[in-house]
């Protein structure tokens, strides 16, 4: 689809990824000239590899509940969802060939459950609409007059555009072509840009005990950061125990939360509950039940009814407890301190692998400086931003993808939107 590139467009964008393809195609559809620049040889890396290639698209929350799980800067979305919310994105890919599902009654997938899905059609989009795209193209420089965004430059070429739009993602997934270049180009117009923090990964523990534990997945396990200044910071779901640490849908929620935290302390203390939400007092209440049901059985077969064996022998081992005895039959110290670590078993956080095993990015260009109604820069007219390239990001479940095409879409407007 690389078509023959001209010096002049009304609009060029910068990455190819979701939110890029999204903004070029919104404006175009407006009769808009566009080039489309990516560093690349193929577009839309990161979004092939999303969800392990099912592209979870978006979820079913409402607007309101979906901009909360982002946190104190969720609110900044509110045009972007207003223009595009989860509806109006699943009638966009119907539109273009691609008919969707939940599930699970809450997140998005193609049907097909692959990402080429989704990338062919908006290839095919683009190529109605005729989109200039040109890949293995790096943009190296920003230029305007002063007041407004004139042209950019790349290392063979300068395409003139009283508008560019910034859509290069993240650092995460660096194999994928992550560099930071949206950051850079930001700086050089002086934007600022926060600190920047790996998230959504797998995180390594001072706890040796989780090597024994790899086997199983635990289902609905509740995540809470044990510091007083991020008490209220907690996820929920499934966790996977890893040869040094931890993983799982649970592990990327919170991970956006510690790694700031691990640079800021050296490491984090967790408390997390792996009962499906029981507290002390009903742990007791269900093993005196079975006790009551088997009372020759060992306290390990009692913590069998609630957890997977090696794990139960685990902390049947932190607590100092024989799992072969009775649960009667052990002290009474060993007792509470079983009923306490099955509430809340402690983890100590103490680091990661860095953004080449970071899906996304903590932190970006500053939304103190970036409009809300319509993506465009304070600091020079014409110049807009869109994705994770803006510093908001939010859990896993479709959140990221969402607010990738929602904020293209108001992006791809050029300020008309509202006006």
């Amino acid at each position: 689809m690389q078509s023959t590139p001209e010096s002049s467009y009304d609009l060029i964008v910068v990455g190819a990824g979701a939110a890029g393809i999204m903004a070029a195609i919104t404006s175009a559809r407006r009769g808009h000239r566009v080039l489309l620049l990516e560093k690349l040889s193929k577009i839309a890396a990161k979004l092939k590899a999303t969800g392990g290639g099912r592209c979870n698209l978006t979820n079913t929350l409402s607007n309101d509940d979906f901009m909360a799980r982002f946190g104190r800067d969720g609110r900044f979305m509110t045009p972007a969802l207003n223009a595009l919310d989860h509806k109006a994105l699943i009638a966009f890919f119907a539109e273009i060939g691609v008919e969707s599902h939940a599930p699970d009654g809450y997140r998005v997938f193609p049907i097909s459950h692959s990402s080429v899905t989704i990338i062919t059609a908006l290839e095919e989009e683009m190529e109605r609409l005729g989109i200039t795209l040109i890949t293995s193209a790096r943009v190296e420089g920003l230029e305007h007059n002063g007041e407004r965004i004139c042209a950019v430059s790349t290392d063979s070429q300068v395409y003139n555009a009283p508008n560019v739009i910034i859509a290069t993602g993240g650092l995460g997934y660096p194999q994928l072509g992550a560099e930071g270049d949206g950051f850079n180009l930001a700086s050089q117009i002086g934007h600022k840009v926060t600190e920047l923090y790996p998230a959504m990964m797998p995180l390594r523990t001072k706890e040796i005990w989780v090597a024994q534990c790899r086997a199983d997945t635990i289902p609905k396990v509740e995540i809470r950061i044990d510091l007083t200044k991020a008490k209220n910071i907690r996820a929920h779901g499934d966790l996977i125990f890893t040869q040094n640490g931890i993983r799982g849908p649970v592990v990327l929620d919170v991970a956006r939360y510690i790694t700031p935290l691990i640079e800021k302390y050296g490491s984090v203390p967790l408390l997390i509950n792996m009962t499906k939400g029981l507290n002390e007092e009903q742990i007791r209440a269900h093993i005196k039940k079975e006790i009551d049901r088997n009372p020759e059985q060992s306290i390990l077969i009692h913590m069998m009814t609630l957890l997977p064996e090696s794990l139960s022998r685990a902390l049947c081992t932190l607590a100092e407890a024989d799992p072969d005895k009775g649960f009667n039959k052990l002290e009474g110290y060993q007792r509470d301190r079983l009923i306490k670590l099955l509430a809340w078993t402690p983890l100590t956080v103490i680091g990661h692998d860095g953004f080449k095993m970071a899906m996304i990015t903590r932190g970006g260009v500053s939304l103190k400086e970036i409009r809300p109604e319509s993506m465009e820069s304070k600091i020079i007219n014409g110049l807009y931003f869109c994705g994770e390239v803006m510093d908001l990001d939010g859990p896993c479940g479709g959140y990221n993808l969402q607010w990738s095409f929602a904020s293209g879409y108001l992006a791809g407007h050029l300020g008309s939107l509202f006006h």
